[in-house]
């Protein structure tokens, strides 16, 4: 029985022992982001700002590829517009959002996610019907290209979240 006991002695004792070394890690992570000068939301609307613009370059070129006729030119700007990345833009603001949220109590918090998934369900419906309503303007060739180029994650066997079938 005292090995017993003394094994469990010493897992306790390495748990606490790690335990204390990942807290120790944490306030050195912590503290070196701060003394780092660099607030976490400027890094987000950085990366942002890169995501933006890849996302234009990506919309011009895919226009390109399309070499719409003029008569197209208002559903393009209409898929365009509900294209663009608006969810995105919040990163700049949650550190805001999270000193408000840390004044909420939980149903209230719950509330306002939920309030938060129905606004991106919203703006989903919106781009789902621009581009519907783009897709249909579009000839048979035009849509092979934007079928091959404007979801290319899908079309390019990018499916790694799944495994292969045999």
């Amino acid at each position: 029985m005292k090995s017993k006991t003394s094994f469990t002695k010493r897992a306790v004792l390495v748990g606490l022992l790690a335990g204390g070394g990942i807290l120790a890690a944490s306030a050195y992570a912590t503290a070196d982001r701060e003394s780092a000068g660099t607030p976490r939301c400027d890094r987000h609307a950085m990366k942002a700002e890169q995501w933006e613009a890849r996302h234009a370059e990506r919309m011009a070129g895919l226009k390109n590829k399309l070499k719409l006729a003029p008569e197209q030119e208002a559903a393009w700007s209409a898929f365009a517009a509900a294209s663009e990345p608006g969810v995105r833009r919040m990163g700049a603001d949650r550190e805001a959002m999270r000193e408000t949220f840390e004044k909420l109590d939980t149903p209230q918090r719950l509330d306002r996610m939920l309030a938060m998934s129905e606004a991106r369900r919203a703006r989903m419906v919106e781009r789902v019907a621009a581009t519907k309503a783009f897709y249909a303007q579009l000839s048979a060739e035009q849509q092979r290209v934007f079928d091959a180029e404007a979801m290319p994650g899908f079309q390019r066997g990018h499916r790694h979240h799944h495994p292969r079938q045999s």
